[in-house]
């Protein structure tokens, strides 16, 4: 018969408590917080917060444990384990993979509060180990990226600042300005303007140099692969001298447009995601909770990724700017890159302000977005058919086709006589050329 204390439902009980517990002492702190005037007081205060936070944690990371009904064999293996202590060792003896032991909270004069604090041992801890350890780890890259990409934006905003305050005063880079704040991207409109700018620099130096190896050298398909120029400089700088043009034009473009193809991404994103998110909002609103609280959980759960950045940002206009619900809504429907998504936020408005029933009008509206999100999905397997279709006519058929045409010139002497490794690299390259025109027209026309 297992002991009252070693069964799992009296400890999850005990958790429980021990969470309750912590709830009601962050709730009396950060009352006491709103009425505290001195700063001593306040960090004072906010310390303390932060230890209930984490012993709140810790009691969240015990429960998937101790509600798990199979105890994991982890006594022979932990015993051979060193780095056990004598007590974590006695209690493996017993058949426990777990013991309890005071934690000092916090004294005042020679009154000291403790609690108990539930400790892992055996695979369990090292288990736990390792998962703090690999989301240490993603947390290190996510942050050395970041660090990265804020170096580059210093750098270019202190180079070209005043020239991109010029350029997007100008209301053709107005779109621009539109774009970055649908894409979810975390540039200022400045600090990207001056990105660009710094990048499409650098392009025209790299192309200057490039510029002038095609200036006096030739790149060849056979060995040797470098060979020098035989034509006169005058002659060999017309052949070349577009390279100067085409890599910082290419370069500025590109950057240009990608917070557009970024907008559309997140749109496609969102929209592929809004069908299945509204219906499990219209179950939240069935229990007639605050509309406010849907969003929260909604962003909560973690499954809507490209929605989770859009509620996250309507309810920081509501919690740390201030604005009442509906507002924030309208707001948010003229800065999110999806029209399904701006027609939620303004039909929501809408009913709140009438007074309408929320759960039909999710249930009505979830609906219809996923009526529409089958069609979409029939539309797109229709295309892939006949994209198929084309791709096999195009990539296969026709460079057959023309290595056979190049081969039989070759042979005759009409027309252009290419050597056997020219005409592979033109294939190659041609290949490749319409694969990539191919993925790109696919990737677009997913976005749509």
């Amino acid at each position: 018969m297992i002991h009252k204390k070693e069964d799992p439902f009296f400890l999850l009980q005990k958790i429980v408590q021990r969470e309750n517990s912590e709830i009601e002492e962050l709730g009396k702190k950060y009352s006491k917080l709103e009425k505290s005037k001195s700063d001593k007081e306040k960090e004072k205060i906010l310390k303390e917060i932060e230890e209930h936070k984490k012993h709140l944690a810790i009691e969240n990371d015990k429960i998937p444990f101790v509600i798990n009904p199979l105890i994991i064999p982890t006594k022979l293996s932990a015993l051979r384990d060193k780095n056990l202590s004598e007590e974590e060792k006695a209690r493996l003896e017993e058949g426990k993979n777990y013991y309890e032991k005071d934690v000092p909270l916090r004294s005042e004069g020679e009154k000291v509060f403790s609690k108990k604090e539930l400790y892992l041992v055996g695979l369990e801890k090292e288990t736990i180990r390792r998962i703090r350890e690999k989301e240490k780890s993603d947390e290190e890259k996510k942050k050395q990226k970041k660090t990265g990409a804020s170096n580059y934006s210093k750098i270019s905003s202190i180079l070209f600042s005043n020239l991109s305050k010029a350029l997007l005063g100008n209301k053709s880079f107005k779109d621009l300005e539109r774009d970055l704040i649908k894409a979810n991207l975390d540039y200022s409109p400045i600090g990207y303007m001056s990105m660009i700018l710094l990048t499409t620099l650098i392009s025209l130096i790299v192309g200057g140099f490039i510029f002038l190896f095609f200036l006096f050298f030739n790149l060849g398909s056979t060995m040797p692969w470098i060979t020098r120029a035989t034509e006169t400089l005058n002659v060999r700088f017309l052949k070349v001298f577009w390279i100067l043009i085409l890599a910082p034009l290419l370069t500025f473009l590109i950057m240009y447009m990608f917070p557009y193809l970024e907008k559309k991404a997140n749109e496609s994103r969102i929209e592929d995601e809004l069908p299945f998110a509204t219906i499990h909002m219209s179950a939240i609103s069935g229990s007639m909770i605050d509309p406010v609280k849907i969003f929260e959980i909604i962003a909560l759960t973690g499954e809507y990724p490209a929605l989770q950045k859009e509620f996250v940002k309507l309810l920081n206009e509501i919690n740390l700017y201030g604005s009442d619900f509906v507002n924030a809504l309208k707001n948010r429907a003229r800065n999110t890159s999806s029209k399904k998504l701006a027609e939620l936020y303004n039909g929501l408005s809408t009913t709140i302000n009438s007074g309408g029933d929320l759960t039909m009008f999710f249930s009505k509206r979830s609906e219809t977005l996923l009526f529409e999100y089958q069609i979409e999905m029939q539309k797109a397997g229709k295309a892939a058919e006949t994209f198929m279709d084309v791709y096999i006519s195009v990539v296969i058929a026709a460079p057959m086709i023309l290595m056979i045409l190049l081969m039989m010139m070759k042979m005759s002497g009409m027309g252009l006589s290419l050597s056997v490794g020219m005409i592979t690299l033109i294939m190659i390259l041609a290949v490749t050329a319409i694969n990539a025109v191919f993925l790109m027209f696919l990737h677009m026309k997913r976005k749509k």
